[in-house]
């Protein structure tokens, strides 16, 4: 189709806990009170939401429905976040939002991508605080506490006017839990499940209280899990996780305005895979010397019992994510003011060492101070404009380590921006324009031998030390702007167009790798001529809203120009280790999103939602323009993913059993025979189909109080897969195989128990 024009959008069947008010991150309107967990609804069956009903607040300046927005975005309920049974957040995610993908390295790493764009073009938003944890690198997932998100909402395509830099592909919002039932008793919610593939053991409390004007939350959560296992594999050795979090909130309300107060801890204890077999059994075996000393070929066998334990090996990574911040909403006549001050560290340790167990190979510290602002002036008859700034300070700093693949840095950034939205009957017009300045800083950056433990370690003598790093000192700039309109043309039919221009600074790594990172096995090579990334995407979305059933239908068409990517080349720097370098081109993507939601008046309690998704990509540089699969595409692509799911809810009249559903879904992703082969880079990746079936309901324990209990098989025919954008399917040290199996599977049949306990 010319200019890549296709597409269909998608609009979810969406209950209506996914309503939302006010432009802050937390709803305070008592007309949705009872909609949120102070009262659980999770598998109470309830009445879909017109999509005039359904509100968003990430990416706009006042809460808008989504009917009316002219950028695509989802909104994921709590309902349909308790309900899943996946081994993160961003996989449960995935299911529900179309366009939305994860780059994976286990079960519980899961990277969000957005339209075949991740890292750091995906900006992910906790609280409406940025999340910034090293997310260049690959062998980690999202820091935060995946039993506390209420909600989430996903914004697709270029989110820079209101973000700035890092949000070119996106925003990934997540809102955790407040308190909102304003009677002074203290309530309550446990959450316990139980996953049998990898025995993953999980549970998670909270406290609340909101008595009058003041509100306060603690909240926990432990989850442990051994190594997951599939028919091909077996147990995958170093797939376990330790995994415990905590968090505290307080704050004050008065009218439609609030102060919150905030801090949060994670702590994650993670395998860390790569893969090493032995040639002709399969079985995975376990490094235990280094260098010259590390005969690949002949490591011994992982026992048995090793394999199915919760022990976690030595050679593990270890993270830790604090946050404190304070954000608040306020009414101010008729307008508003938002405003966010907060600080957060991320510590990032890998074990490597098998003869020195204790020391490890990465340790970095990132620091970040960050702030927003965002002024909404009066409406002036129907116009509104909204003023913002935001940014952040950041510094990064290396511990004790023997591997440094980027340099000691600061960094600042700060953006401005103003947003006008124009509403006057069936039309509504909105566009902005910001712009951004990002200063990054380092020092040369010496290594040398320590002769005591034969480590590099850094060092600020010159004499007999190797430059690793030189000086950088690089500023970037760069304007953003967008502009929207929809039209509802009647009950039925409403139409979306949107064009927006974004702009990406290139991070750290792409500047300035150079060395191993011992957790993804890989040695980056960085660039430091690379210039900013931008981005021109026009959207073309239909929303359709009829009795019994919802639809969306949107197409994008993306132009990237300087966009970078990942290619591996031939030398192999570090013995047992891949080489990527990191390239720089101009990228095409362009795709669709749809879906359809039925829900029939006549069989009342039947759902039946679909929905697809597909990406195309491609490197427009003139070099690689036709060469195939030798460079003409995109690493990183999904394939055609298409998700259906069928449920019925029963609302019985049983005094113990008052709630009752049960349904099936299919999960099918297609062959994706559009890589990048270049050096090898990627390899062809088969279809394959995933059912799944559950049964759930809720229990009368008091006479007030239920509990919801939920049954769950993913994978029930134990399908043997590999997903492209899965890194453990180049995890291969061999050639070839007995088998004729190269890399890791992805997870067999997973049967999960999940209770959810309010009181």
């Amino acid at each position: 189709m010319k200019n890549g024009w296709m597409a269909l959008c998608v609009c979810f069947c969406l209950p209506a806990t996914a309503q939302v008010t006010g432009t802050g991150a937390h709803p305070q309107s008592p007309t949705v009170t009872q909609l949120h967990e102070g009262q659980d609804t999770s598998t109470r069956p309830t009445k879909t939401a017109n999509l005039r009903e359904v509100l968003v607040s990430t990416g706009a300046t006042r809460a808008i429905s989504i009917r009316e927005n002219p950028i695509a975005i989802s909104s994921v309920p709590a309902r349909k976040i308790d309900r899943a049974t996946e081994a993160n957040l961003v996989d449960a995610l995935v299911k529900q939002v179309p366009g939305l993908s994860a780059v994976k390295t286990g079960p519980n790493i899961s990277k969000p991508f957005i339209r075949g764009l991740g890292y750091n073009r995906v900006l992910t938003l906790y609280d409406g605080v940025r999340q910034e944890g090293q997310q260049w690198g690959d062998e980690h997932g999202l820091e935060v506490d995946n039993y506390n998100v209420q909600r989430a909402e996903v914004v697709k395509g270029p989110a820079s006017l209101m973000f700035g830099s890092d949000a070119l592909a996106g925003v990934v919002s997540l809102f955790p839990h407040v308190p909102t039932q304003e009677n002074g008793r203290l309530h309550g919610r446990w959450l316990s499940e139980y996953q049998a593939n990898n025995g993953l053991i999980g549970n998670g409390l909270r406290l609340g209280q909101h008595k009058a004007s003041w509100l306060w939350e603690v909240r926990g959560a432990y989850r442990i899990a051994k190594n997951y296992k599939n028919k091909t594999d077996g147990p995958v050795y170093l797939t376990g996780f330790r995994e415990t979090n905590a968090s505290a909130m307080a704050g004050y309300t008065n009218g439609n305005s609030y102060t919150y107060l905030n801090a949060t801890l994670y702590n994650n204890l993670q395998g860390i895979p790569d893969g090493s077999r032995d040639s002709l059994t399969r079985r995975f075996t376990r490094q235990v010397a280094e260098g010259a000393g590390d005969d690949i070929k002949h490591r011994p066998i992982v026992p048995d019992a090793w394999l199915r334990s919760y022990t976690l090996s030595p050679l593990h990574q270890h993270i830790q994510h604090y946050r404190v911040y304070a954000n608040g909403h306020y009414q101010l006549g008729r307008s508003l003011l938002d405003a966010g001050l907060g600080w957060q560290q991320n510590i990032r340790r890998e074990y490597n060492h098998p003869q020195d167990v204790q020391q490890a190979g990465l340790f970095v510290k990132l620091t970040t101070l960050h702030y927003s602002l965002r002024y909404a002036l009066p409406p002036l008859h129907a116009i509104e404009i909204t003023l913002g700034s935001n940014g952040m300070y950041q510094q990064n700093r290396h511990g004790n380590a023997t591997d440094f693949p980027i340099p000691d840095y600061r960094l600042l950034d700060a953006g401005a921006y103003v947003f006008a939205k124009w509403k006057s009957g069936r039309w509504t017009l909105s566009g902005g324009l910001r712009y951004d300045l990002r200063s990054l800083r380092s020092h040369d950056f010496y290594l040398a031998h320590d002769a005591r433990t034969g480590y590099l370690r850094p060092s600020k003598d010159t004499v007999g030390a190797v430059l690793q790093f030189p000086a950088l000192g690089q500023s970037f700039t760069g304007i953003s702007l967008s502009a929207g309109a929809t039209c509802r043309l009647n009950d039925v039919v409403s139409l979306k167009a949107n064009m927006a221009k974004g702009y990406r600074a290139p991070n750290i790594t792409e500047i300035a790798s150079n060395g191993l990172d011992p957790g993804a096995h890989i040695v980056y090579l960085g660039n430091r001529n690379f210039v900013p990334e931008t981005s021109l995407q026009e959207d073309l979305g239909v929303l359709l809203d009829g009795a019994g059933w919802e639809g969306n239908v949107s197409v994008f068409n993306n132009q990237l120009s300087h966009y970078i990517f990942l290619q591996q080349v031939p030398e192999e720097i570090v013995q047992g280790n891949k080489t990527y370098r990191y390239m720089q081109s101009k990228a095409w993507l362009y795709g669709l999103e749809a879906a359809v939601a039925l829900h029939p008046v006549a069989w009342k309690g039947w759902h039946w939602d679909n929905s697809l998704a597909l990406t195309y990509g491609y490197n427009r540089d003139d070099a690689y323009r036709h060469a195939g699969l030798q460079g003409a595409y995109l690493p990183f692509i999904p394939p055609l993913q298409w998700h259906s799911e069928m449920g019925k809810e029963w609302v019985l009249r049983h005094p113990i059993l008052p709630s009752l559903h049960a349904g099936a879904d299919l999960e099918y992703a297609g062959a994706q025979n559009r890589y990048l082969a270049l050096d090898q880079t990627e390899t062809a990746t088969r279809s394959y189909a995933l059912v799944g079936i559950q049964i759930g309901g809720s229990i009368c324990y008091r006479r007030e109080n239920q509990f919801q209990w939920q049954f769950q098989v993913n994978n029930l025919l134990d399908a043997t897969y590999q997903s492209n954008l899965s890194r453990l399917k180049y995890f291969e040290y061999y050639g070839a195989s007995p088998n004729g199996r190269s890399g890791i599977y992805g997870m067999g049949r997973n049967i999960t128990v999940k209770i959810i306990l309010p009181f």
